[in-house]
């Protein structure tokens, strides 16, 4: 899927940063996997702590005190903010709870992928299940399935 997205972004002329949190960078790496993706990959955050949420990607903090980085509001800002910061078409996020411990009231699994293509954005919410590495895996599969699909429909 990873692949079939790359060429959609290249055949449409678009580009594409991640902002991402309990992934920890895994989106991007596995991005950066592709030969050639050079020409639609401009970059990712990796804001995994709070403050970097706050200071870097710019989320306000009104969200953090009202809702929680663990939240849809924080996924949404995070890949408009992104968006903006990377200065790319398309922006994806990532915030959840990966484990081992229940996280500002979220059970371990839930997690908020924000996707964002030009003016259109959504937030998906997840509920998933394995240890820490399966769904950090999950949410980047599912982030690629997302963004296939939004973009063969609009593209």
């Amino acid at each position: 899927m990873k692949n079939k997205v790359v060429e959609l972004l290249k055949n449409s002329n678009l580009t594409i940063g991640s902002i991402e949190s309990l992934t920890g960078g895994l989106f991007a790496s596995t991005l950066t996997s592709i030969p050639g993706v050079s020409k639609v990959f401009k970059g990712s955050v990796v804001s995994y702590a709070t403050e970097v949420k706050e200071m870097v990607v710019n989320v306000s903090k009104d969200v953090v005190t009202k809702y929680g980085v663990v939240s849809k509001e924080c996924a949404l800002e995070m890949a408009l903010n992104g968006k903006k910061l990377l200065g790319v078409d398309v922006c994806v996020s990532f915030t959840g709870n990966a484990g081992p411990d229940v996280m500002d009231g979220k059970k371990v699994g839930t997690v908020y992928i924000g996707l964002i293509i030009n003016d259109d954005i959504e937030v998906f919410e997840l509920n998933l299940s394995g240890d820490r590495n399966k769904i950090r895996e999950e949410c980047v599969k599912i982030a690629f399935e997302k963004i296939y699909k939004k973009l063969s429909r609009t593209f």
